[in-house]
Order: C-alpha cells, then structure tokens, then sequence
C-alpha cells in the first residue's frame, strides 16, 4: 500500500490494534509537521462540554453537535480552533485563518467571530492536543500505528452521529474498508 506524507492537512487515522487508549479508533487532523515536532488535534473525541460554556462567543459559528471535541493528552487547558471555510475564501490573504489543505484552517481565536463569521461554514473547537517529538511519529507509522491520508472538510464538521474513523477507512484503498467496522472492543465481534 502506498504511503502519504505527514503534513498540515492530512489524517492520521488509528490502526484497528493501536495499543495507545489516549488514540483507539482516533483521527488525528496534522496541524503542524516540521523537522522539530509534529502536532495535531484528535478530531473524533467529542466531549460532553458545551462550546457555549467555554467559548460562548464563538458558539454561533460552531457545527453541530455544538460541543467541545478532546484534541489529544496534552495541555487541555488550550483550545484549538479549526474551520472550513465557504468556496471562494482568500484564505491566504487573511490574517485569521493558517490554511491546512483545500478549505480547512486553522482558526486564530484571537480574532472576532464576527470577523470571520461570513467566511466559515462551520467549525469545531479542540480542548489540548497531541504532539510528536523528532521521529516519532514516523516510528509509529512504520510500525503500522498510523495510517496517513487526506483529510475532507466534512471531516472537521461532521454531525456527531457519524463514525468518523469508519468514514475515514471506508474510503481508502484496499484493504482498510475492511477495518471500517471493526469494534472498538474485538470481544464485541
């Protein structure tokens, strides 16, 4: 199977057997890939806090469910801010948005919602992240931790019933649709 590259944009998607609890059945959005680090947001952990008791101000522009999403193990304290923005952004001119891939950004919540809030088709907002050191993150793909793929803007604003690590299988090459269903527990098989 071909491999992707890790970079800003793209998915790591959680092998069926990944031993880490932190990213069992996790897709990790790639915010950021340099020589120094890798880091990203886990974008199919929602939580049970409502983004109107954290962030009110930014409710509005908030996809439902409207609930603050897990972004990985560290620093929970932080809040990441990501978005897809409407056809025909300039994303590259705007000081609010750092563009990912095709349409989705990361949003700088220092910005007023009402400044980009004619922008954004929806967003979703990430409570801590995930972080690789140097060669990490390249370690657990080759030992078949993670797989890499393109991320889709109906990725970040999905509704909540949806199965985002199973969407996500279903469409890359044979063999991970075959995975799509595996359960989160294999005795439940």
């Amino acid at each position: 199977m071909e491999r992707n590259e890790v970079a800003p944009g793209m998915l790591l998607v959680a092998a069926p057997d990944m031993a880490s609890e932190d990213f069992e059945r996790s897709i990790v959005l790639i915010i950021e890939h340099s020589p120094a680090t890798t880091f990203g947001v886990n974008i199919s952990s929602r939580s049970d806090v409502a983004v109107a008791n954290v962030l009110p101000e930014w409710v509005d522009l908030t996809s439902k469910p409207q609930a603050l999403y897990i972004g990985g193990p560290l620093s929970q304290q932080a809040v990441v801010g990501l978005g897809v923005t409407k056809p025909g952004v300039d994303i590259e001119n705007s000081t609010s948005f750092n563009k990912l891939a095709n349409r989705l950004v990361h949003v700088d919540l220092r910005s007023a919602p009402e400044d980009v809030a004619d922008d954004l088709e929806g967003m979703r907002f990430f409570a801590g992240y995930a972080e690789w050191a140097p060669g990490q993150l390249n370690e657990e793909i080759e030992q078949g931790d993670w797989f890499v793929t393109p991320a889709l803007p109906s990725d970040i604003i999905a509704p909540g019933r949806v199965d985002i690590w199973g969407d996500v299988m279903r469409r890359q090459a044979m063999p991970l649709p075959l995975y799509s269903t595996f359960p989160s527990d294999p005795s439940d098989n």
